[in-house]
């Protein structure tokens, strides 16, 4: 049986996003285009809001990472989602501007996913973050995700 990985918006911007001189972006793009390319280990998930953020933007680029996430199953926004997302704020696990990171794992959360791939270092993939979120999920009776980004997630 395959593990299941949430898909969070940064993986498909910077699978399609254009070359950058930015060196550190420039690595995520190519370490994020390794991943997908051996995606198929896995079962992959996106949701509506992932869906969303995608088609914000630049239209051709907004095109680029909606065609990408052709094909893989949207899980949907349910009672239970709305629920974890506001503890996760309330218990201050994330800030509350990040309303739309803590609903990316109440997603992955609720649907039982193994991982949640990401490239948000600021609210996600965050050492000093992650156990805040683990903690908030196990108390409401939730597995949380695995939270991590493509270069975590590479196998040999």
């Amino acid at each position: 049986m395959k593990r299941k990985v949430y898909l969070e918006t940064t993986i498909v911007s910077y699978l399609v996003a254009s070359p950058t001189p930015d060196i550190i972006q420039s690595a995520h793009q190519q370490v994020t285009r390794e991943w997908w390319a051996r995606r198929e280990r896995f079962d992959l998930f996106v949701s509506r809001p992932v869906l969303t953020e995608a088609g914000r933007g630049d239209a051709a680029a907004a095109a680029r990472r909606l065609r990408a996430l052709t094909g893989i199953p949207v899980l949907t926004v349910s009672r239970g989602v709305a629920a974890l997302a506001n503890t996760l704020l309330r218990t201050r696990a994330l800030p509350s501007k990040a309303r739309l990171d803590a609903i990316h794992v109440a997603m992955a959360a609720v649907n039982g996913m193994d991982y949640l791939l990401t490239w948000n270092c600021r609210h996600l993939a965050n050492a000093a973050i992650r156990g805040k979120i683990e903690d908030a999920c196990r108390e409401a009776g939730m597995q949380p995700p695995i939270i991590c980004t493509p270069e975590e997630l590479m196998e040999t």
